[in-house]
């Protein structure tokens, strides 16, 4: 194997995402890679350094000091069961101070995942929406502005870091599938899923391995700006409902809504009942940047996609 030649800051290196991409990394060999996340994590390649801090204390700091070429941050907290307070220490103020960090000590590759939602599912969409639509998810999801806070930040650090040679990269990838622990792959682990009667909304829907993979494009000399990430193409939500073969619970919007109030408020369920506009109402993205700037093509075919939240 290689010898690192470009030490590599991960936030969320705990979680599924980061655990892709920081083995990708190492399988590479040529990157040392120190992982920032609260959280314990057993199973990493043992030349992969992990610190187990808070993105905004001054240890997460002192690993900027020493010297990084680049950051991945992978750290958002997505937690509707939190305050608004945590959510808004945490993404907003932890990403403002790794973005500090950046600028304070000469690191010239930063790459953000954040989300196709923050541009919001609402009835008035049009089509395929491009990086230059406005960020509306905030309006009706108040658990998500902090998630719309942070890629602002970073889209605005990708134009004041510009004259400074700091490349910024944020991706914002549609539903990611897979062994991720998220609302959509939560939702489609469901043993019965319930649907909104008279709605079929068109979805887009990413692998998570194709995401790890952009993540790595992104890091590629030359490659900056905000860019969507879509995977095989879109479907509608009953097309993949009927590809994964569960039962599904059809119900009227009027029961729908208090329903699931109840059932997020007695904690009988994950969904919770603002994400109910996903399946609702349609937001798709245009991802012909990615494929142009990063030369990102999905791998994994809509059926894997889909059926990857079965694994494990």
């Amino acid at each position: 194997m290689a010898k690192p030649t470009k030490k590599i800051v991960l936030t969320g290196i705990a979680g599924r995402l980061g655990q892709l991409v920081a083995k990708r990394l190492h399988r590479l060999g040529t990157y040392q890679v120190v992982g920032l996340d609260r959280r314990p994590i057993e199973q990493l390649p043992k030349d992969i350094q992990h610190l187990q801090v808070d993105l905004r204390s001054r240890r997460a700091r002192d690993v900027f000091r020493s010297g990084v070429d680049a950051l991945i941050h992978l750290g958002l907290m997505h937690d509707p069961r939190r305050t608004a307070a945590e959510l808004h220490s945490w993404n907003v103020v932890g990403t403002s101070s790794l973005l500090e960090h950046c600028g304070d000590f000469d690191v010239k590759k930063v790459v953000m995942l954040s989300s196709a939602n923050v541009y919001g599912p609402r009835p008035e969409n049009t089509q395929f929406l491009t990086e230059e639509a406005p960020l509306m998810a905030a309006l009706d999801f108040p658990a998500i502005r902090d998630l719309v806070e942070a890629d602002m930040q970073a889209t605005s650090f990708f134009w004041r870091a510009r004259g400074r040679e700091i490349e910024t990269v944020v991706l914002r990838p549609v539903h990611i599938l897979g062994r991720v622990r998220n609302a959509a792959s939560n939702y489609l682990r469901l043993d019965r899923i319930p649907v909104l009667m008279g709605f079929d909304p068109m979805v887009q829907v990413i692998h998570e391995e194709d995401v790890a993979e952009a993540i790595l494009l992104s890091l590629a000399d030359g490659v900056h700006g905000v860019m969507n990430l879509v995977g095989p193409g879109e479907v509608p939500l009953s097309v993949l409902l009927k590809e994964l073969g569960k039962p599904t619970l059809p119900i009227p919007v009027n029961v729908f809504e208090p329903m699931m109030r109840a059932m997020w408020r007695f904690r009988l369920t994950s969904f919770p009942m603002p994400e109910l506009a996903h399946i609702r109402y349609t937001c798709m993205v245009d991802g012909s940047r990615a494929r142009k700037v990063l030369g990102f093509r999905p791998r994994h075919s809509m059926k894997e996609t889909i059926r990857a939240v079965l694994r494990g």
